[in-house]
């Protein structure tokens, strides 16, 4: 054993895994960590010294052998005859290694900001704590988490848990035992392989193994009649504002749609045209890019690529004049990257850094393109490169990168709130990245099947997202709801057998990154939500028919689909037979006005909240819900191929249903609860809480109640609107 060594990470995404900013929200799958041990002249943490330090690093449960820290360390006092006997370093070992002050100094840089994992962490903590004071060296606890304590969350039912017990019950073996490097890897296997049972306990991020790892701590000192185990980790001191993890951004791009900030006509030409067309093009519209595409195509379709003001360089510098002749169809880029319309502006700017690129295309919902982006409509816009999500998500290729991006959606979501952006709109992009994420989820499933020996997809299909993901509405409590439609194939076939496992696949997915199983069982691994293309009409002709109770529960949510990944014709299919076949049947609107008979109201008669033992108010089924059931009740009355609830009002009082006063009410009481929603929802990810749709009204301040009061006692006017529209 050398007296010092360690090694810094071998390649960018190692470095970037572990220098990676942790928030309350990062999932434990993909945590920056540094498994740690110490080795020491004794157990009295008042007077024990350090003789041996290792530490390997991790991201999520991958461990990182290459990123590895192991010094032995001189204690500057003999090592008692009984220590040596267990760990076997010896007073001759480290007479030539570094002081504690030395080797302390490189393990804080070596840490960084990753948080440190270990068994009975504490002890190491401490120790490490006092020997730096001693130094003089400026200490600052890491964020830590005991696999003692965390496996107390995730194998509940076992009475030992030292690390021998724990690496014995989880097959792993110790190589070095009583080193600081064999200990910390096996503590780095045990914490890798809790992880699945810490999800299946609903411990995902780190905020909440922290609170749990507090509640176990708080039964033991109650327990043993002491104010605090003495094991306690150390909690790290709070980061000042200046050095928080994702400073203040723009939220402009955040507010905006691209279709505000596109071109639009889209300029194209033929692929038979030539350069010469191209430029005069550029030239005599001040553009600096024109779209090429297959004539018998059009813009619709497949074939389209793009030229632009580079390309022309390019071609003159390689061929001089003979350039101008050469045609577009040889010199286009292809495919032609797109973004949708009505995305947000910060989804086009994340596309562009992530591809490198400096033009889009713009396409409709139908894949359409009505329009070109450009860095220079952006920079038009205040475009800021300050972005939190840009395009990660779209760009992950595991489990782990997947969970990363996914970290950071609650902070952007803290962010724009500081902003003042409308919660609405934060909800929006909450929605667009499930979408995203479950897009990317059946992407890796289906290169899961692939790898798996079970080839491509056998016959088209498409992926939905159904709900308030879909409505564009979901707030950071959501869980997965969502379908499968293939084009042909029956319930049980070999068709129905490749979707069921690639469903399976989706599901796991995002469980792993953060997002959990839906408790009521709309996902698509389950058979009622995969379906073939008749079989969902046949299905859709079923709830409208027999109108029964759970019926009408699954037909609701399926009114909010949306087409997320695949064949898109196919999803949009399904649902518009759910419209046409519903706007039909006024005994099925009625029905479904009938699920609000149950409403209570969560406010009082002289205005106090209606609280659980929770001394919180349920403002889903309070409040929430009334709405957006009304709302997409009347969308189905009316026929508007609308999602969004406000959208949906708004048809209501264009259709006459409702006067603009009425309509204007609800649609500012939706947006008032879900922003009381949403500001719950972010401080109980910071405190490691479950997540819900339950609000603790003390928490909005005098205003923020009054605020809250008046949009709940406009829920009645939706359900009076509800029934009254059925009529």
């Amino acid at each position: 054993m050398s007296p010092s060594s360690s090694s810094p990470p071998s390649s960018p995404s190692e470095r970037e895994g572990a220098d990676a900013a942790v928030v309350a929200s990062t999932p434990l799958v993909s945590l920056p960590a540094v498994s740690l041990d110490t080795e020491t002249t004794g157990l009295d943490t008042a007077t024990a010294r350090i003789v041996q330090i290792g530490a390997i690093g991790m991201l999520g449960p991958r461990i990182e052998p290459e990123r590895a820290f192991e010094t032995l360390v001189n204690p500057g006092i003999p090592i008692p005859a009984a220590t040596s006997a267990i760990h076997g370093i010896r007073d001759e070992d480290v007479k030539d290694a570094p002081s504690a002050e030395q080797a302390i100094a490189r393990l804080l840089a070596f840490l960084g900001g990753s948080v440190a994992i270990g068994h009975t962490i504490g002890f190491d903590l401490a120790i490490l704590r006092r020997q730096a004071a001693e130094a003089g060296l400026e200490w600052r606890a890491p964020r830590s988490l005991d696999v003692r304590l965390l496996a107390q969350i995730a194998m509940p039912e076992r009475g030992d848990y030292g690390l021998d017990s724990l690496c014995e019950a989880l097959g792993i073996e110790i190589r070095g035992r009583h080193s600081a490097m064999g200990d910390a890897a096996a503590t780095a296997e045990v914490f890798a392989a809790l992880i699945p049972g810490l999800r299946r306990r609903g411990v995902r991020s780190i905020a909440e193994a922290e609170a749990a790892v507090r509640l176990i701590l708080e039964r033991d000192a109650v327990s043993a009649g002491r104010p605090e185990s003495p094991e306690s980790p150390e909690r790290p001191e709070p980061e000042p504002e200046d050095t928080r993890a994702l400073e203040r951004i723009d939220s402009y791009p955040y507010r905006r749609r691209v279709s505000e900030v596109m071109s639009s006509p889209p300029l194209a030409l033929g692929a038979e045209r030539t350069l010469r067309d191209a430029l005069e093009i550029l030239i005599d519209k001040g553009v600096s890019s024109v779209f090429v595409t297959d004539e018998a195509n059009g813009l619709g379709a497949g074939g389209l690529g793009i030229v632009t003001e580079r390309d022309v360089l390019r071609a003159i510098k390689e061929h001089g004049d003979a350039a101008l002749d050469v045609t577009l169809g040889r010199l286009r880029s292809m495919p032609l990257h797109t973004v949708e319309d009505q995305a947000l502006v910060y989804r086009a700017i994340g596309r562009m850094d992530r591809l490198g690129i400096r033009h889009l295309g713009v396409a409709d919902e139908s894949g359409a393109l009505v329009g070109a982006v450009t860095t220079r409509n952006l920079l038009r816009h205040r475009a800021s490169t300050a972005m939190i999500l840009g395009d990660q998500l779209t760009a992950a290729e595991s489990v782990g990168e997947l969970a990363e991006a996914w970290a950071k959606l609650a902070v952007m979501a803290e962010r724009l709130l500081e902003e003042d952006v409308d919660p609405r709109r934060v909800a929006e992009v909450v929605s667009a990245e499930i979408c995203t994420l479950t897009r990317r989820a059946a992407e890796l499933g289906e290169a899961r099947m692939r790898a798996a020996g079970h080839g491509d997809p056998p016959v088209p299909y498409a992926v939905l997202v159904l709900g308030s993901g879909g409505r564009g509405e979901s707030l950071l409590a959501a869980d997965q709801d969502n379908a499968i439609v293939y084009e042909t194939g029956t319930a049980g076939g070999a068709e129905d057998a490749w979707f069921a496992a690639l469903g399976a696949h989706i599901a796991d997915i995002l469980d792993a990154v953060g997002v959990p199983y839906c408790t009521g069982g709309v996902m698509a691994r389950e058979p009622a939500w995969r379906r073939s293309l008749d079989d969902w009409r046949a299905t859709v002709d079923h709830w409208v028919g027999r109108q029964s109770p759970e019926d009408l529960l699954n037909v609701d949510i399926f009114f909010d689909a949306r087409t997320v990944h695949g064949a898109r014709a196919l999803g949009e299919a399904a649902w518009s037979y759910a419209y046409e076949r519903g706007g039909r049947v006024p005994s099925f609107w009625r029905a479904l006005s009938g699920t609000l008979s149950n409403w209570r109201p969560p406010v009082g008669t002289f205005g106090g909240f209606r609280t659980g033992h929770d001394e919180r108010v349920d403002l889903k089924l309070g409040g929430l819900m009334p709405i957006f059931t009304a709302a997409r009740l009347l969308s189905i009355k009316t026929g508007a191929r609308v999602r969004a609830t406000p959208a949906r009002l708004r048809a209501a009082a264009e259709a006459a249903l409702a006067s603009q006063e009425q309509i204007d009410g609800l649609i500012e009481a939706h947006r008032v609860i879900l922003g009381a929603m949403l500001r719950q929802q972010i401080a109980d990810i910071a405190e490691g809480a479950r997540l819900g749709p339950r609000v603790d009204p003390r928490r909005l301040g005098k205003a923020g109640r009054a605020a809250l009061r008046a949009a709940l006692r406009r829920v009645p006017g939706a359900i009076d609107l509800a029934r009254e529209g059925m009529l």
